[in-house]
């Protein structure tokens, strides 16, 4: 059990197709590239979306890259975005943050340089320092590939002394090109388990990243598709906001997989040229 920030708003609209939604919001890992490669028909896609003047946001997440990177990694491979049109877990724990802590709290970073540099970017929060017997306000935790049984205890220590415990997301796992590799949830787990306490989980499949991204877009939950490639993450977040979801079949969860789950997308694609040629197409 997690808690939550945010619930889904209700309607009664009846569902889109495919070719009838009004706005997407992607997933990136998993969906777009695995790892640093490109997945096949990523510029086809984007492409089809401009041509036909529909919007569209990415959402990861990932917080260990800033919304520039992403811009640029995107380039590379022939889609054009903008920095406004990229949603990380981070930016969104960020403006969480905003709404729910004093201006000037002490925050501990658990996470790569990225995560801080979003988190503390255009607020007034203050990192702590090196000092062990400084007060800490709240712990972010993110994804860190240089966790150690220091931040580890000293994060814990925070928790337990009543500091706010954010979690960016709660992913076990990430695609990489060879496989997977550790996420941001093991982490969390770890944390957790010496803390005694659980975070508030801010992305994915919590529905803050979702109803965010639709305001920004300007249309209705109804109107969205998710295109993502984890039931439990990106598709029940989708559906927790009152979106329209798609998996893709190129990241963690593969067809065996939703015989044996509660939680189902609306469209199942292959690939992005399958969901391509079904927006295009016959829809």
């Amino acid at each position: 059990m997690v808690e939550k920030v945010s619930v889904a708003p209700a309607t009664n609209a009846p569902p889109p197709t495919l070719r009838e939604a009004k706005a997407f919001i992607f997933d990136m890992d998993g969906v777009l590239y695995r790892g640093t490669t490109a997945l096949p028909g990523v510029a086809d896609l984007f492409n089809a979306l401009t041509l036909r003047g529909i919007p569209f946001l990415l959402a990861t997440n990932n917080s260990m890259a800033t919304p520039t990177t992403y811009v640029l990694r995107m380039a590379g491979m022939g889609v054009e975005v903008a920095v406004s049109q990229i949603q990380t877990s981070a930016t969104v724990t960020r403006d969480y943050l905003l709404g729910e802590v004093a201006p000037d709290s002490s925050l501990l970073i658990v996470g790569m340089p990225a995560l801080a540099e979003q988190i503390f970017a255009d607020t007034s929060f203050r990192p702590v320092g090196d000092d062990p017997h400084e007060h800490i306000d709240s712990v972010v935790v993110g994804l860190d590939l240089e966790f150690t049984y220091a931040k580890l205890r000293r994060a814990s220590d925070a928790i337990r002394a009543g500091a706010t415990y954010v979690a960016t997301n709660a992913d076990a796992t990430l695609p990489h090109e060879n496989g997977m590799q550790p996420g941001a949830g093991s982490i969390v787990a770890a944390i957790s388990t010496a803390s005694g306490r659980i975070p508030i989980v801010v992305g994915k499949p919590e529905t803050l990243m979702m109803l965010k991204g639709i305001d920004q877009l300007g249309v209705q939950p109804h109107e969205t598709v998710m295109v993502g490639d984890r039931l439990d993450t990106d598709i029940l977040s989708g559906q927790r906001a009152g979106l329209r979801t798609a998996l893709v079949l190129t990241g963690v969860s593969q067809r065996e997989h939703l015989a044996v789950s509660e939680v189902l997308p609306d469209y199942v694609f292959a690939d992005l040229p399958a969901l391509t040629q079904a927006l295009v197409g016959h829809g």
